[in-house]
């Protein structure tokens, strides 16, 4: 039998036990000095711990004390705002003599995004586009909703026919238009989907040209309108200020592009291109500076008040399931409206109708009459007073309280008024019957053209809608 190894040819088996238990006593000693050395290595430890503790006490003691602060940094959420430069690539927008309404656009958002991002470090700022390129409507929104933004801000420059010289700056937000010139802006608007690709299927047969479908915006729930609201206030106030512009106000008309956002969100349109001295202030270095410094000073104002409390969004419904739902449920009247404010020179609502103020019960400080209210007997007036929704009509919102024959109020009377938020709103007429006051809306169109329907219970403001379908439901 042959029984040399593979391992050591040419040995006999006595020799291969030998080599076997020489290689084994090696590994053993191996083993040995290893356990030495890590032994010696632990009591080394040990002495160094004990001679150092001291040291290490302080160290863990400051470790336990600085934890707090990180965790409570690693908390504290970004504050994202998406900057969206309206049209781009083979969408001009808007065309003047010499420039074209893309390039003043992206210019004044790339402006506003540097003062952002030059003076809030904790501010994420997402542009929908940074070069001459075509984004469609629903994309521009989706990015706003991919970030989870705080703010979307859409920069838009605006154009009238060439026989016409307008002038002036305005802040749009969502909403059913309450002028032609609203439905005008948002038609000129939503038409850049008509060069988008299946434009149909995308945005569930949509004609940006037709009035009828601007009907779907009426009874859509903006739930971040307040917040809109008040950003566009902020927007026209620094306009105003700072950039020394003429104040067109803040309204509201239904823009796809803000339809689509779940968060508070606003439209700009930073002047008329179509009008010869705006479109060079529009081209210029200082004109766009001023413009993007106005909307960055609205944005500290904004941020300062909302930071932290932008976590609650609610999801707004999708523009599609929108258009599909409201198609078989729309009003009998349109005359339901939320605040967009006459331009008289006063500071524009601060809330949606039918919204109650945070800080301050909207409250009227008086009893306001209709013009028959005081030929009533005292028996029919005191309806009034029940639990019943009582509607009236906000014509105007100033910062300070108005002189009973103000020019403002343009001979309106009687006019009485209620405080929300530090602001006078004032309103006209009151009766619970809701087709009434529609009807006495519509008289004074002509001279407050933005004027809305508000409601009331028990001398609290309440959701117009909600107090419309109780009136139906009772009537």
């Amino acid at each position: 039998m042959n029984l040399q190894n593979n391992r050591f040819p040419g040995k006999q088996p006595s020799e291969f036990l030998h080599l076997w238990k020489e290689s084994h006593k090696n590994q053993k000693t191996c083993l040995q000095k290893k356990s030495f050395q890590q032994k010696t290595l632990n009591l080394h430890l040990i002495l160094n711990m004990q001679k150092n503790r001291f040291y290490i006490l302080i160290w863990l003691v400051c470790l336990g004390a600085a934890l707090p602060f990180a965790c409570l940094q690693a908390k504290e959420r970004v504050f994202v705002v998406v900057i969206d430069p309206g049209h781009g690539g083979h969408d001009p927008g808007a065309l003047g003599r010499r420039g074209k309404e893309k390039n003043i656009n992206l210019n004044v958002a790339l402006k506003l995004g540097r003062l952002i991002q030059e003076q809030c470090r904790d501010v994420q700022v997402v542009y929908t586009r940074k070069t001459d390129v075509f984004i469609a409507l629903d994309r521009r929104a989706q990015i706003a909703n991919n970030a989870k933004a705080d703010l979307f801000i859409s920069i838009h420059t605006n154009s009238v026919a060439r026989n016409r010289a307008i002038r002036g700056t305005e802040t749009y937000t969502l909403g059913l238009h309450k002028t032609e010139e609203n439905l005008e802006v948002a038609k000129k608007e939503n038409s850049v989907i008509l060069i988008e690709d299946d434009y149909k299927q995308r945005y569930a047969g949509f004609n940006p040209n037709s009035a009828e479908s601007y009907i779907i915006f009426e009874f859509m729930q903006d739930k971040n309108l307040k917040q809109s609201v008040q950003l566009a206030t902020f927007i026209q106030r620094q306009f105003r200020n700072t950039a020394q512009r003429r104040d067109k106000g803040v309204h509201q008309a239904g823009f796809l592009v803000l339809r689509a956002t779940t968060m508070p969100s606003v439209l700009v349109e930073l002047g008329y291109i179509s009008t010869p001295d705006e479109e060079r202030y529009l081209l210029s270095d200082a004109g766009t500076s001023a413009l993007a410094k106005s909307l960055y000073e609205a944005f500290l104002q904004y941020k300062k008040e909302h930071q932290g409390a932008s976590g609650n969004r609610v999801a707004s419904t999708s523009l599609v399931q929108a258009i599909r739902s409201e198609k078989s449920n729309r009003p009998a009247s349109s005359d339901i409206a939320s605040p967009t404010e006459s331009q008289t020179g006063t500071i524009p609502s601060q809330s949606a109708a039918g919204s109650t103020s945070s800080s301050q019960s909207a409250r009227p400080e008086s009893k306001i009459q209709s013009p028959k209210a005081s030929k009533r007997s005292a028996a029919s007036s005191s309806t009034l007073t029940t639990a019943r929704p009582v509607f009236k009509i906000q014509i105007l919102v100033s910062d300070r309280k108005l002189a009973p024959k103000s020019r403002q109020l343009k001979g309106l009377t009687p006019v009485n008024h209620y405080r929300e938020k530090g602001l006078y709103k004032y309103t006209y007429g009151e009766s619970t019957d809701y087709n009434r006051i529609v009807r006495l809306r519509r008289s004074i169109l002509p001279k407050f053209k933005d004027a809305f329907i508000i409601a009331f219970r028990n001398d609290q403001k309440m959701d117009v809608n909600e107090a419309i379908r109780e009136y139906r439901k009772h009537r």
